[in-house]
């Protein structure tokens, strides 16, 4: 791990950083390099597990949340996961390095291509969640940026254990281990707080509570990608079946160690039969989620007086059920109140489907089917480190597209 004590030390780490980037341009052993992590991680388990034992022995001591607890326990599981997906990283092809374009008609022949490249130094700060460095790490050796860790002081035995194996694992792979960094848990606030001022970062990606999100958001001079958990909406047609919206729910907070695309509110026409309601009800609690009614129905521009629920993730398995007047309403309240990440629909009428379609504001809809995340789906190509609601070409899911930049290569005759 590396110590930071100033901006000027941290300057200092970044151009560190980023000229082990260019010398990763020119090797060829990438995938080699990733497998022999992935190796060193599975070897280093017993090691691994021991460092997180000690995390949350001291985190209990400390009142750490239990939200945070949970994310923080390392389980062979997870653990597993994290080290499949570098397996799985390997393998993958990045889009094609230099792609043709086709260019406006001019006066003079030109042709165009488009090339892909590394953003360049990226800074993951996040909490908890261990095993989230080793897939933030492999997703930019795949894709040739370098990358700043700072985690949480709860997980800072379980980092520094995962950081070492990283290092030795990159040297025996001849990359500079000056490639991924890892910030010393011992310089807490004021690393931070040099991350946050320092504009020589090419992006910022903070994961964890929408506490920590939010103040990156505000301190961080560098470019910042928005991450998102939980407090997605789905909206119940009366076409619908209690069933299907269950199921539908039920599946969003399977993923784990963390919800990120769970629904936690159900916008329910009121037309719908109390019955059906009930049904949702009792399948919710048998799946050991709490369904909380809301009283009343929501009418369209009608201001609610639990909007600060309504805009807020629980990550608890609370399910919120609003009767709403009409789709317009549903809409108009996730537009406004949802993260805005992974907003869904379930619905037999074709009608609701477009409109729904064309002015929900969500990264990504969900149409007839569960949002359920996977970090390491069976598609290796859609490998993530989690979602983003921003709009424009990093919002939905954090994949390799997302840490690659297009540029443009115009071409012509003198």
């Amino acid at each position: 791990m590396t110590s930071v004590q100033s901006l000027s030390e941290l300057t200092a780490l970044i151009s560190q950083v980023r000229s082990a980037t260019a010398s990763l341009a020119l090797s060829e052993s990438v995938s080699a390099a990733l497998l022999l992590v992935a190796k060193e991680l599975d070897a280093a388990r017993d090691a691994i597990f021991d460092a997180n034992t000690l995390d949350l022995e001291a985190s209990l001591e400390m009142a750490v949340p239990d939200l945070v607890i949970d994310w923080l326990k390392l389980t062979p599981d997870r653990l597993h996961l994290a080290i499949e997906t570098l397996r799985n990283l390997a393998h993958v092809s990045l889009p094609p390095h230099v792609s043709p374009s086709m260019g406006l008609p001019t006066r003079h022949p030109i042709t165009q291509a488009h090339q892909w490249q590394p953003l360049g130094v990226i800074a993951f700060v996040y909490e908890a969640f261990p095993e989230f460095a080793i897939i933030a790490a492999g997703l930019c050796l795949r894709t040739g940026n370098g990358l700043i860790l700072k985690g949480g002081n709860e997980a800072s035995q379980t980092n520094l254990a995962i950081a070492q194996v990283f290092a030795d694992a990159l040297d025996q792979a001849d990359i500079s281990p000056a490639l991924i960094q890892s910030i010393s848990p011992s310089d807490g606030e004021s690393a931070r707080r040099w991350l946050m001022q320092s504009t020589d970062l090419d992006l910022i990606i903070p994961y964890g509570r929408a506490s920590l999100v939010n103040q990156v958001m505000r301190e961080a001079h560098s470019p910042v990608l928005a991450t998102a958990i939980g407090n997605c909406y789905l909206y119940w047609g009366v076409s619908a079946e209690a069933e299907t919206v269950a199921r539908f729910v039920i599946d969003s907070h399977a993923s784990t160690p963390d919800p990120v695309n769970g629904i936690e509110k159900v916008l329910i026409h009121a037309d719908m039969p109390e019955s059906a309601i009930g049904e949702l009800v009792r399948r919710l609690r048998e799946a050991n989620l709490t369904a909380k009614r809301h009283v009343g129905v929501l009418y369209e521009g009608q201001i609610p007086q639990d909007a600060e629920a309504l805009a807020a993730a629980s990550l608890n398995g609370t399910v919120m059920l609003i009767s709403v007047d009409r789709l317009d309403t549903a809409i108009a309240l996730m537009n406004t109140y949802s993260s805005g990440h992974a907003n869904a629909i379930a619905t037999e009428s074709y009608p609701e489907v477009r409109q729904f379609t064309q002015r929900a504001c969500s990264s990504t809809l969900y149409v007839n089917t569960s949002p359920r995340f996977m970090r390491n789906p069976p598609q290796a190509a859609e490998i993530a480190l989690g979602m983003s609601a921003q709009r424009g070409l990093t919002s939905g899911r954090i994949g390799l597209d997302t840490l690659l930049s297009r540029q443009r290569v115009v071409h012509g005759l003198g």
